[in-house]
């Protein structure tokens, strides 16, 4: 699978466990990849719902380039709803773990409402609602981590995550709460632990609102749903070992992509 800008992306489906017209497209956190088995576990309770596509961002895994740290990722997105589509999916659900819910925010909030890289439904785990944030021990450690020469190569060699050497210029991306703002009609269901070691509750709740005002400025419906969950820790690590959270969130996406068809 090719990247709009050329990247080889490394792709992999799980099929459903029944026929379904639903596919889930999940991008993961940063140093994360579709063959790791926490991805494997949320893909296979997923499948349960619909079709599961999963994939390793640029700089990550098999996939060619370096990452940029969710900025030009929103195009590996696209490639994945792409082949979703290209693999007869009617319904497509992003599902981004950290790195990757900034990713699912920002694909949704650029794409157009026709484009067949649109999503019908988004659910964001674990994301940070602002960029630059060093709040918490964990974050300040990433950020020396993707910003020193020595930093990177421990990630290359230890993570396998290759990371680019260029820092970010103003214009700066659009941010996840920037992207939130922008996102209604679209059904968007936002996913965040009170146990969350690298971005406090806060960012989950300035996702919502930026949602909620967004929405309301525009004059449309706001269709976001928030979840704090109690004890639930960050992203992937969090959501295997939570059986029940992401049988919610598939439960979530079928209902809510089969009431906006008219196959409820």
């Amino acid at each position: 699978m090719l990247s709009a800008d050329g990247e080889r992306i490394s792709v992999a489906y799980d099929a459903p466990a029944a026929p379904s017209p639903l596919v889930f497209v999940v991008a993961h956190g940063f140093t994360g990849g579709w063959r790791r088995p926490d991805n494997r576990a949320i893909a296979a309770l997923l499948s349960e719902f619909g079709g599961v596509v999963s994939y390793d961002s640029r700089g990550h895994g098999e996939s060619s380039g370096v990452t940029t740290l969710g900025d030009d990722e929103v195009l590996d997105l696209d490639a994945a709803i792409g082949w979703a589509r290209w693999l007869g999916a009617a319904d497509v659900v992003t599902v981004g773990f950290s790195m990757g819910g900034s990713v699912v925010l920002r694909q949704a909030a650029l794409a157009g409402p026709r484009d067949r890289e649109t999503p019908q439904a988004v659910v964001s785990v674990s994301a940070a609602g602002f960029w630059f944030y060093k709040g918490t021990p964990p974050t300040r450690l990433l950020h020396r981590a993707v910003e020193t020469s020595q930093g990177r190569s421990i990630l290359r060699w230890g993570f396998h995550t290759r990371v680019t050497d260029r820092e970010w210029e103003h214009p700066y991306p659009l941010s996840p709460s920037e992207a939130a703002e922008l996102i209604a009609p679209l059904p968007l269901l936002v996913v965040h632990g009170d146990q969350d070691p690298y971005f406090p509750v806060e960012h989950a709740r300035s996702l919502v609102a930026a949602a909620a005002a967004g929405a309301a400025r525009r004059g449309v419906q706001d269709r976001t749903v928030g979840w704090i969950e109690p004890g639930f820790g960050h992203a992937e690590s969090a959501a295997s070992l939570a059986a029940d959270v992401v049988t919610r969130i598939g439960a979530w996406a079928a209902d809510t992509v089969s009431l906006g068809s008219g196959r409820a």
